[in-house]
Formats: structure tokens, sequence, C-alpha cells
């Protein structure tokens, strides 16, 4: 990184200052930030100030923010018994100086937009703010599996935390509960270390606990040639196709079925993204467990995609989620998550996929049927305004995480679960694996561009300390160049996270089996991770360090 970007201090860096002036040291090696000067929360539409009686507790009314030392963390709870509680906001004083970068996450998935900035208005960090100023890294994050959606703001005189507590597009109910919503953890980068691998550790920090695979996942997935149009003989075409060039035996590739395989509704027929029933194949599968078995003898493992919140088009309008912007197509109704038949549908589901003896599952949409809105969608807050679900005493954090450990319970063991389109810091710990960005394409190389190569570089310190990140698929058709394609091709096998490759049987030849005969191999091994060298100035960058080795990409 150049260092004439950056403002020099003669006493020391600003980063270094800003993490001295906002926290204090727990030991020789940690710190936990201070107290905040001041706290604020928002009921309804209207913010208040609270006041401090001894520094750590902050109240107005009957609205009271306590924040308590958990360990190498500072815990925020909040009781507010009588009134709806839609946020809590701390801010910390203190001067940055703007020539600085900082860097933040993505609610959920990322949308190509990922980099290192240095305009500081109005941008909102979600779950974590990477600072540097070519020097040193200063980090302040939430641990995952907060109970509220978090964010950090920084201003030239200030850090911000905001702590999102609706229950929808409502204020949470809390009654007399307590919401422990969540644990602020903060450290600085240590001698030599450069801020990917600061980012790297201190994603560790942040998730104490990840649910990993036990070997490094690579195999193959239908969709970026299928889009849909598949069925049981060409799953099993293109899974023999592609198990011919697998050569680790001691660690298998799955193939995953995605979208187009479930009973379609009667209202969007063909429409291999809303089904009916996840629980029972269409016409053009059949026997999802006979197809399960006739992967295995191939030589790969079978898995599936599902979308748990879908609704049956004729279902009971009590079972169903309110009506908002972005989820309000009658021909599409969506479970409320908050009501038990739902959850124990959706964990009958995933019986079903053990009892069929697929051991992958990849669930989708949740995020954007829960709020109506993608992530990229979230700038001024995270849904329609005015509306709850069925539940109201849960945040809209508390709801996701429940819905995702009871998928979680349901898999158990015996099946790997990829989350797409789930908040990834609610899903980490929790899941094996997550698509940590927008689709990549089979169709449009500047997709695969901005969403495959900017995702992987900018969530690549993630991987093996939240879960394995996926950075979805290779897309080999006939309608993107080979030369375009083995790159990204490349980066994935070498990157040290999952390989997938959606291949079109016409576009296999014999340069594209060797080059994946060579990438399956890759991925089947574990490997260093993956680091994007000029990430600090290329939003896709193009200088990458592989198995320690320096390899220049060309994107265009």
């Amino acid at each position: 990184m150049q260092r004439r970007n950056f403002i020099k201090l003669s006493a020391g860096t600003a980063a270094t200052l800003l993490l001295s002036r906002l926290t204090y040291a727990t030991s020789t090696q940690t710190s936990t930030i201070n107290v905040p000067d001041e706290v604020w929360a928002q009921s309804g539409d209207e913010w208040f100030k609270l006041k401090s009686s001894n520094g750590s507790v902050f109240n107005y009314k009957d609205i009271e923010v306590t924040i308590k030392t958990n360990g190498n963390a500072k815990g925020i709870y909040v009781t507010s018994p009588t009134q709806q509680l839609n946020a809590v906001r701390l801010k910390w004083k203190h001067h940055i100086n703007t020539d600085v970068k900082f860097l933040g996450d993505a609610f959920e998935r990322s949308y190509g937009d990922l980099q290192w900035k240095t305009d500081l208005s109005a941008v909102k960090n979600p779950w974590y703010i990477l600072i540097a100023d070519g020097k040193q890294t200063t980090c302040f994050g939430v641990k995952t599996g907060a109970k509220s959606i978090c964010w950090w703001s920084l201003g030239t005189d200030s850090l911000e935390l905001t702590l999102d507590t609706h229950s929808g597009g409502n204020g949470v109910l809390l009654g007399n509960r307590s919401l422990h919503a969540a644990d602020i953890i903060t450290t600085n980068s240590k001698p030599g270390e450069n801020a990917f691998h600061t980012d790297h550790r201190f994603c560790g920090m942040m998730c104490e606990k990840p649910r990993l695979p036990k070997q490094p996942i690579y195999g193959i997935n239908d969709w970026y040639f299928a889009y849909g149009n598949n069925n049981f003989d060409l799953i099993k075409k293109t899974t023999a196709m592609m198990a011919e060039l697998v050569t680790d035996n001691s660690n298998k590739p799955f193939s995953v079925i995605d979208a187009g395989w479930a009973t379609y509704s009667p209202l969007l027929p063909g429409d291999g993204g809303w089904n009916d029933d996840f629980s029972k194949p269409n016409d053009k599968f059949k026997d999802m467990h006979l197809l399960g078995d006739e992967i295995k003898k191939l030589g790969m493992r079978p898995g599936l995609w599902m979308r748990p919140l879908c609704a049956r088009h004729d279902e009971k309008s009590s079972l169903l989620a309110p009506k908002i912007p972005g989820r309000d197509d009658p021909k599409a109704p969506v479970l409320d998550p908050t009501i038990p038949e739902n959850i124990a549908r959706i964990q009958h589901n995933f019986e079903v996929y053990k009892q069929w003896g697929y051991e992958m599952v990849k669930h989708d949409f949740s995020t954007y049927d829960i709020t109506g809105r993608w992530g990229a969608n979230m700038k001024d807050s995270i849904t329609a305004p005015g509306w709850n679900f069925n539940d109201r005493s849960k945040t809209t954090a508390e709801i996701i995480l429940d819905l995702y450990h009871a998928i979680r319970e349901a898999a158990g063991d015996s099946i790997y679960v990829i989350g797409c389109n789930t908040m990834s810091h609610l899903s980490a710990g929790i899941f094996e694996m997550c698509r940590i960005g927008d689709d990549t394409s089979g169709r449009e190389w500047e997709r695969t561009r901005k969403m495959g190569v900017n995702t992987l570089a900018f969530r690549l310190p993630q991987h093996n300390k939240f879960y394995a990140v996926d950075g979805d698929c290779v897309g080999l058709t006939t309608d993107i160049s080979w030369e375009r394609n083995k790159q990204w091709l490349q980066l994935l096998a070498e990157s040290g996270a999952p390989l997938f490759i959606s291949a079109q049987p016409e576009a296999i030849g014999e340069a594209q089996k060797a080059a994946i005969k060579q990438a399956f191999a890759q991925a089947a091994k574990q490997q260093p991770l993956g680091e994007p060298l000029d990430w600090m100035e290329n939003i896709q960058p193009e200088k990458w360090k592989l198995n320690n080795r320096e390899v220049h990409f060309n994107w265009a």
C-alpha cells in the first residue's frame, strides 16, 4: 500500500490514536471499547437522548441501556417494558482525519460494491468497520449472532454504532425481558500485519465458534447453464461428465441440484424459484431419492436447493406474512417465520432430505422473504415501515436467528447447510457455508466480474472464521469466453475457499476438461488463504497471492 496516500502523524498514526482513545487495554493482547459518550434510543419515529447515572447505565423514562464487560467485549443490554423500541445508537466522540480509508461489510450477500472508502458522509458499515491509515488498521465490530441488526458510521468527530431492534417494520415490544442486543469487540493490527490479515484475525474474534466443513468443499451446480430448466437425466448426465475429472477420492465433490426440481405452484407453472411444496419433486424429477443414489454411484455427493419461506398457492391466510412492498405478489405468498406451524413445515422438509440421502442443502431467499428487500436496497432501512409479524415480541434479528437455528436443528450433523441471501453475521457459527455475494452468471461476464471477483476479494477474510465462503459458481457456458472464465476458475480453485462449477456440456472441450481436472484437484485439498494484493486501490483486484506466489489477472 502507498503510504503517501495517507496523512503522517509524528506522534503515531490516526488509527492507533483512534484505538487508544476509544478503548482501554484489558491485557497486553486485547482492548475493550470505552463506554460511549452518548446513548440514544428510538421509539416510533422519535429519538431520545438517554442520561447516565453511573457511567454504564443510561435511561430515558423506562428505556434503559446497560453496558457490561463480557470478557473481551462490551455487552449492550436493553429494557423497554412499556414503549416500542426501534433502535439504540451509541456515539463515541473523537476526531479522525478524513484521509484514512475504511471498510465495512454487507448485511447479507454483497453486491459487487465492497471497497475501501474515504468519503465518511452517511455511509453504513454493516456489522464491523476497519479503519486504516497506511501503517495501522483498527477494527470495531459486534460478535456474530447479535440479537439486533448492527452498523457502524464514521464521522470526522465521531464513531457511532446503531443497533436496529425493529420487529419487522415496527419497534419491538420487549415487555419485561432484557434484550442482549450485541457484544462490541475491537482490535488493532499487530506489528507487521497488513489490513487483510488483521481483517481475517478480527473475523475469528467476532465468531469464536464457527461451524466448518470437515474437508474443503467443491463440486458442481446446474443453475448457470440450466437456469431452472433441469431434469433427472440432465443432472445425471452432467454429474457423470464432471465425475470423470475428479482425482481425489478421499474428498468427493458435491453435485448440487439447483432450483427447478420441486413441485411447481399452479399459479407459477415452470418457475423454479417459487414452488408449492419443497418436500415433493415435480414430474421432471419424479424420484429424488433415486437421483441422490445415482449421484453417489457416479462418485459425487448429492445436494439440493430450496426456498424455506415459500407458502403454498392456496395457503391459509393465518400462516402468511403481511404484504409489504417487495412481498406483495399474490402468486408468491410468504410464510410468517414466527408461527411454529411454519417452522415445523420447514424442519419437515429437511427431514425428508435426510431420508432421501442428501448431504448438502442450499437454502435461499430468506432475507428477501422476511424483509421484502435485497441487501443492496437496505441503505435507508432494513424493510418498509409500519408492519410486523405475528410475534412482535422479538427483534427481526431474533426472528432470523430462530429460523436459522430451526434449520440447523433439522439438518443435524448429516447435512451441510449453505445459506444464500442470509444475514451473514447471523448465519456465522450456524451454517457451514455462506453464499457471500449476489449471483455470478453463465450469460454475462460483467456480472461474474462484478459480483464474483469483488465479493471474493473483500469477504475472503471471513473464510473459515465465520464459515466456508462460497463466492458462487464458474458459469462455464458457450456464452462466456473461455479466456475469461478460466481466470475465474483459477482464482476460485486456488483461493482456499469452496469451488463450484456450473458447466454446460456443450462448452466442455479438452482444454476445459484439463483445467477442471486441475481445479478439482486443487480445491479438494487445504490451501493457503488467497489474498488480494491491490484491494485497497482496486474494487476488482487483479493482483493476488495464491499458493505463496503472485498471480495477475485481467478481468476486462
